[in-house]
């Protein structure tokens, strides 16, 4: 019981304690508050003895007097004076509250609650302001300004970052983060994006509602994901110092404009800090020019370069904004392209020398962004615009631009027509593979481009290869057309040029064309030979892979026209494309092969009529698929076997199931169509059946029509298939015709309507079987390019 008695004891004390460190946080708190507060107040009572011309004393009863009488505290009216003495960016922002409350922006109901807060934006402002001049560094100034003026708008907490001279950015003041959370982010070196890059890049309030999953990081960012953000640039003179960013707790909505008004002004308070602090001397009026004693080194560093330089000073309106740069020193090297001299451009207004620099190429907008960022900007070839006579004069010039300090320094490098051909001339030398040489065969000097070591494989420093040199780095087999390419240069004294192996010290061989002519004094005698050597490797391969290339082809095509021979000769021994008339008793026979129009589209079409020792006669006609020899064997096999199994007597039916066989089981992967028919001439009647074919074509009178088809699949595909028979009388008169697809096939439409065409077609009377074959050939619209066969058969 003791020992919970003394833990008891022991919790209260410490709970005492707790209460006694937060009730003395917030005593310092208010008495910080009441500190800004009396810093106002004073700052009021100041203005009134310069305009009253009264003590301290007095300026403090005038001031509790006219608080009294006017209904309000002297806090709000020690604003409302600074206000109206300072006319600055402050001052707009409550003033902007005082015309909403009158009524301008507003409804009358409105009015009341409109100049409270009017007067508490003064407050808020003017007390934040007030405190930031009593701070003695930005981290205070940071603390003042959110425990003033952003606690109030909901934020949570704030960092003034300070830009350096490279574009970096610096922590120089927090408030609402953690300490390691400031620690970590104390520096952000130049080209890292972060929020507060972001607004110095583009120097406008970026605001961000929340953080999405691929958002730029930035401080506090980790301990509050869901929070929103604003960072302003705070600025002054066109010269951006350093970024304000303000967190808020919960995703944050787009801001009403007073509300950014209010964070501007606060922008411009650090402004100031980051600047150097409330009492900065103001601005030197648009009218003055003065040479700031810091600009000898710049000036100094100007007087260094080899290329024209400007070192640029900002001039600025009597508000404090950036109207333009003053050109304070121009260096030795500088050449104006307009062609003034150079006094005439140095103090000058950089707008008044290049009234152009504003156009299209954007040179005074990428200065003034160098000046405001410190981000140094760098640009080849481009168009520098100036006015020689009223008229305008372009030059291309690679620009750098730099800030130093509080000032700019400009290079610009004109690009004449002998450097542009030089780099030109490199550019060839490289792309070419060239190398060229000079050698004096007086001294023996001997002087190599950088392009001609490479070619080489020698390091830059060595002794370069004389041409008395060249055979013992060149193949053994090249020796006998480089003494020849030697002598003729130096001895004959003619240009000459060779082909020859390089083989270089690193293994790798390189074919090499050397081209030379000889330098003669005015004596006539030899003084120094010029040339150049060029890596024709490439070249040397490509011709080597295009002649074999060739050879292949021609072999390739060579072999291509005899397969086609073999394949053509094969088809027509077989099935030879005239094929005379074959009449048995009470049947007359007529057959027509026209083979495929391009010879590599030989196929493996096939018809045969044979009278069987039954004397009955066999009609048959198939497609084999594919084309090429290939498909003319198989079409060999099939119609062989076909003519063996039927002296067998067997149905049409069997004689497909047997062939069926011999297409899976006997040949390579063959499949094919095929119509078998048997007819008997004594009673006049055809037994058919068909694999996969189209169905054979009664003309009867003036009637065509497509027998009724029997099933059937095509042959090959299974390893066992069974095919139905049909029989068909006929009459006296009656014509039967067999077809391949090659006389129907077309494309572009249906085999349904090919077969409608052919039907319309064979309605035709023809004099003889004979002419009304030919007729069908002659008006077969078939566009495949395939074989075809034809079998007509006329019952007499």
């Amino acid at each position: 019981m003791d020992r919970a008695a003394e833990e008891t004891e022991g919790t209260a004390g410490m709970g005492r304690l707790a209460a006694t460190v937060a009730r003395l946080r917030d005593e310092i708190r208010a008495a910080q508050a009441a500190a800004d507060g009396r810093a106002l107040i004073e700052l009021a009572k100041g203005v009134l003895i310069e305009r009253l011309g009264c003590g301290p004393t007095a300026a403090g009863r005038q001031l509790a007097a006219l608080a009294e009488e006017s209904g309000l505290s002297q806090l709000e009216l020690a604003a409302d004076i600074v206000n109206q003495a300072a006319r600055d960016h402050v001052t707009e922002v409550a003033a902007d509250f005082v015309r909403r409350a009158t009524g301008q922006e507003s409804h009358e109901d409105q009015d009341a609650v409109e100049a409270e807060d009017a007067a508490t934006v003064a407050v808020r402002l003017r007390t934040a302001e007030s405190g930031a001049a009593a701070a003695g560094d930005t981290q205070a100034v940071a603390e003042s300004l959110l425990e003033h003026a952003l606690t109030p708008l909901g934020a949570t907490a704030v960092a003034v970052w300070a830009a350096g001279a490279d574009a970096s950015l610096s922590l120089a003041g927090h408030a609402g983060f953690p300490a390691d959370e400031a620690g970590r982010w104390r520096y952000v070196p130049p080209g890292v994006c972060t929020l507060a890059r972001q607004a110095l890049t583009e120097r406008s309030t970026v605001l961000c509602e929340s953080q999405p999953s691929s958002a730029m990081p930035s401080i506090g960012w980790t301990h509050n994901p869901r929070g929103g953000r604003i960072a302003v640039p705070a600025g002054t003179g066109g010269r951006v110092h350093g970024i304000l960013e303000i967190c808020w707790p919960e995703p944050l909505e787009q801001q009403p404009p007073q509300i950014l008004r209010q964070v501007e002004a606060l922008a411009e308070l650090c402004a100031h800090t980051l600047e150097g602090g409330p009492g900065t001397a103001a601005p030197p009026a648009a009218d003055t020019w003065s040479v700031p004693p810091d600009l000898s080194e710049l000036v100094d560093l100007a007087e260094g370069l080899y290329d024209p330089a400007l070192v640029l000073t900002p001039h600025l309106w009597p508000d404090g904004r950036l109207a333009d740069f003053r050109i304070h020193h121009v260096n030795s090297h500088f050449t104006d392209p307009a062609g003034r001299p150079r006094n005439a451009v140095g103090g000058t207004l950089l707008l008044e020398s290049y009234p152009l620099a504003m156009g299209d190429s954007g040179l005074f907008d990428k200065i003034e962004r160098v000046y405001a960022t410190g981000e140094a900007f760098r640009a080849r070839r481009m168009t520098l615009t100036t006015l020689v006579d009223q008229v305008p004069l372009d030059t291309t010039v690679d620009v750098s631009v730099s800030r130093h300090g509080s000032s700019v320094l400009l290079i610009w490098r004109v690009e004449d027509d002998t450097a542009r051909l030089a780099n030109l001339l490199q550019h060839a030398q490289r792309l070419g593979r060239i190398g060229g040489f000079e050698e004096n065969v007086l001294n023996g000097e001997i002087v190599w481009n950088d392009q001609l070591f490479d070619l080489y494989g020698l390091p830059h420093h060595t002794r370069p290869v004389s041409l008395e040199e060249m055979a013992a780095h060149a193949h053994p087999d090249d020796a006998v057309s480089i003494g020849r390419f030697v002598r003729a240069v130096l001895h004959h004294r003619r240009p000459a040029s060779a082909a020859f192996r390089l083989q270089r010290p690193d293994g790798i061989t390189r074919h090499i064309r050397v081209v030379a002519e000889p330098v003669l004094d005015d004596d006539n005698r030899l003084r120094s030979v010029r040339g150049a050597y060029q890596d024709i490797s490439a070249q040397h391969w490509t011709e080597v892979a295009l002649a074999a290339t060739r050879d292949q082809l021609a072999h390739t095509e060579q072999q291509a026209a005899e397969r086609n021979r073999l394949t053509l000769q094969l088809q027509h021994a077989i099935m030879p494309p005239s094929h005379s008339g074959m009449d048995s008793p009470g049947l007359q026979v007529a057959v027509r092969y026209r083979p495929a129009e391009s010879e590599s589209m030989v196929g493996g079409d096939w018809y045969d009529v044979v009278v069987l020792p039954s004397k009955q006669v066999m009609l048959c006609v198939g497609d084999v698929a594919g084309h090429g020899i290939e498909a003319a064997t198989s079409m060999v096999v099939l119609r062989n076997a076909m003519r063996g199994l039927a002296v067998t007597g067997a149905g049409p039916g069997q004689l497909l199931a047997w062939l069926n066989i011999v297409a899976h089981y006997l040949t390579e992967h063959v499949t094919a169509t095929a119509v078998c028919g048997l007819y008997d001439p004594q009673t006049r009647t055809l037994r058919w059946a068909r694999a996969g074919h189209l169905p054979p074509v009664l003309v009867r009178g003036d009637k065509a029509s497509p027998l009724q088809p029997a099933g059937g699949i095509l042959l090959g595909a299974l390893s066992e298939a069974t095919y139905e028979e049909a029989e068909l009388q006929l009459d006296v008169g009656d014509t039967l015709l067999m077809y391949t697809d090659g006389l129907v096939e077309r494309r572009d439409e249906s085999v349904q309507e090919s077969l409608t065409r052919l039907l319309s077609t064979a309605r035709v009377p023809g004099a003889s079987l004979e002419q009304r074959l030919d007729g069908l050939l002659t008006h077969s619209k078939s566009d495949t390019d395939d074989d075809t066969c034809l079998i007509g058969i006329r019952v007499v």
